[in-house]
């Protein structure tokens, strides 16, 4: 959980090497698990949030204020092991005017990103990066009513129905919302999806910044765990995405981890809840610092969704991308060192589990 702040992000090629490729070919077998009550597969994602094309103001131009990741980082997260990518950019790029056609050459960047992440092995969550709001405005209100939301998502789905390793992630980290009002945007969106003939995977938050440690509460009003039990999707293909940091109010804003214990137990209740629901869920950000005793921190949240894959899809880091200052002390872009010590205790956890729970 966080907020809209700046806390932790302010040519393709395939990936060389035949063990790199054997090895996320076997991950990928091995994973494969079917959603409860889905009708499609899906596999087990380990995955890496690469940011940039959510960075900048509106109006900058492509490679001064934003952009999508680089041939070279897709390749080295494809090489590390990675099996997927949750890929943010911004509703308002792509749709310039709410009910009208996607930009051209933003559509293009798009998808020619996509192209390069399914090239490199590695499956793609859509991430309209935008916390339920469309140039500031909320979701449900009078200059974005949810009609335009469903719109936007009927468009999108359109673009990639069915493709392959393609999941619909409806929104990042709504906030301001009643978990009501949210549920009703949500549940638009999802079935203009499915009108327009799209049956991939879709991942559905709920408000209060999708914290899996809030999910329960009421704070924000009626818990999610209580509204989003009422999410309607005609192909039954869905399941929850949370968010959850360790930092002492769990924004991600900081770098120490002293709320570990506390984001891990919230992580494995969430796992309770969704095997009372018969559901499943997807853990979509949350990420250590370089500091050595969050490293502990880091493979205890990736083993309590590993530990349970009758319940979860898999996780995505937060977050890498080319535009990282190294000084950012959460992401997990390689500098020109080498390797950062987040990354050096995933690849320790790969090495030492062949699949998602083994």
């Amino acid at each position: 959980e966080g907020g809209p702040q700046y806390r932790r992000r302010s040519v393709n090629r395939r990936p060389t090497g035949y063990r790199a490729f054997a090895r996320r070919f076997a991950a990928a077998l091995s994973c494969l698990t079917i959603a409860a009550g889905s009708v499609q597969a899906a596999e087990c994602i380990r995955g890496i949030n690469l940011a940039g094309a959510e960075f900048g103001s509106l109006g900058q131009e492509y490679g001064k204020g934003y952009l999508y990741p680089s041939e070279k980082t897709i390749a080295y997260f494809g090489d590390k092991g990675f099996t997927g990518v949750r890929l943010p950019f911004l509703w308002e790029r792509l749709q310039p005017k709410l009910y009208d056609k996607f930009d051209t050459a933003e559509l293009r960047r798009l998808r020619s990103t996509v192209k390069a992440i399914r090239s490199a092995g590695m499956q793609v969550i859509l991430d309209p990066h935008n916390y339920a709001r469309y140039q500031d405005q909320l979701i449900g209100s009078d200059g974005v009513p949810q009609s335009a939301f469903a719109d936007f998502w009927r468009r999108l789905a359109a673009v990639f129905a069915n493709q392959d390793g393609i999941t619909f992630g409806l929104m990042n980290e709504p906030y301001g919302i009643s978990a009501e009002d949210w549920l009703s945007a949500a549940n638009g969106a999802i079935s203009a999806i499915r009108q327009s003939g799209a049956g991939n995977l879709i991942l559905v938050p709920g408000t209060s910044w999708s914290g899996a440690h809030s999910w329960s509460g009421g704070d924000y009003g009626t818990p999610n765990a209580t509204v989003m039990t009422g999410v309607t999707d005609p192909a039954n293909n869905y399941a929850y995405e949370f968010h959850q940091y360790l930092d002492v109010d769990f924004s991600g804003k900081n770098e120490e981890c002293s709320r570990a214990a506390d984001a891990v137990k919230a992580v494995s209740d969430i796992g309770d809840w969704l095997a009372g629901q018969g559901k499943r869920g997807f853990l979509g950000e949350f990420a250590v610092s370089t500091m050595p005793i969050c490293q502990q921190a880091l493979k205890d949240m990736v083993a309590a969704v590993e530990s349970r894959p009758g319940v979860w899809l898999g996780w995505s880091y937060w977050a890498a991308g080319d535009w990282w200052k190294p000084s950012e002390p959460l992401n997990i872009q390689p500098t020109k060192s080498g390797d950062r010590p987040q990354m050096q205790t995933l690849q320790a956890h790969f090495a030492g589990r062949k699949t998602c729970g083994g």
